[in-house]
């Protein structure tokens, strides 16, 4: 409908019962299948992954964690079954057990992993899993948890703990940001954009988070052989800024031209 940008579809979200909700009025129950599919076994995961592929998904979702969470062997039907049509499977997690579930279940990516130690860090490491971290910034956890500064504060330096440990040992990183509240003043890239904060905080070079935003995320979602370098036989997503990223990843925001699968957009 619109000239915008290309989307690789999950189409709903697969859970265990309840999906994200909490405390939900039995009369108001299955409100969350909005967003969400009650998943509770590998058989039911193996559908749902099928019915979201039937639907148009390119990547499979999951989440682990929120309303009790998958084994092993689920997190592996959904896996064995996306992997069948050639797409891959990212799962909300944050940590623990539920997070091992996942590493060792074979999944792409853990999305925001805000309790991953070190071991489990290590383990995504040797297994080539992704972190998605989603690191908020101190203003986007202020608005987003509408929390005093003192636990804004805390969420964001869990974040900042994390995300330097991650980049430490080595573990695959790619750029996510998960924000749905906008900033006062500030649209919807602008407030997404405020992860950076913690990126520079955590004294990430600016080329590798460059890298977290092209190639590395074009991999994590299978399309490594298309998107994200400059190369040819890649499709031409070009974007050209007015000052230099490598001296200052801020400079991403200063977007003076763009180019779509080879066609001018701006």
């Amino acid at each position: 409908w619109i000239k915008g940008p290309t989307i690789v579809y999950a189409g709903k979200i697969i859970a265990p019962y309840g999906g994200q909700s909490h405390g939900v009025n039995i009369e108001k129950e299955k409100i969350w299948e909005l967003e969400l599919m009650d998943e509770d076994t590998p058989d039911e995961i193996k559908k749902a992954v099928r019915k979201n592929i039937y639907y148009g998904a390119n990547v499979i979702k999951l989440v682990s964690g929120d309303n009790g969470y998958y084994n092993v062997e689920d997190i592996k039907a959904a896996v064995d079954e996306a992997k069948k049509f050639g797409y891959k499977v990212s799962v909300h997690v944050f940590g623990g057990e539920a997070a091992r579930n996942v590493i060792i279940g074979g999944a792409a990516s853990i999305e925001h992993g805000d309790d991953l130690d070190d071991e489990l860090l290590r383990l995504m490491k040797e297994k080539g899993i992704f972190l998605v971290g989603t690191d908020f910034s101190f203003d986007n956890n202020y608005a987003y948890y509408g929390t005093d500064s003192l636990t804004a504060t805390a969420s964001t330096n869990l974040l900042l703990d994390r995300l330097k440990r991650a980049y430490k040992i080595g573990t695959n990183l790619a750029f996510g940001t998960d924000i749905i509240i906008d900033l006062p003043g500030l649209n919807h890239v602008q407030s997404g954009l405020k992860v950076l904060e913690t990126w520079k905080a955590a004294k990430i070079p600016p080329s590798y988070i460059l890298q977290t935003m092209t190639f590395y995320a074009a991999e994590l979602l299978g399309k490594e052989k298309e998107r994200g370098v400059l190369e040819p036989s890649n499709y031409a997503d070009i974007i050209a800024l007015k000052n230099n990223p490598l001296d200052d990843i801020e400079a991403i925001k200063t977007v003076q031209f763009v180019m779509k699968e080879g066609k001018v957009i701006r």
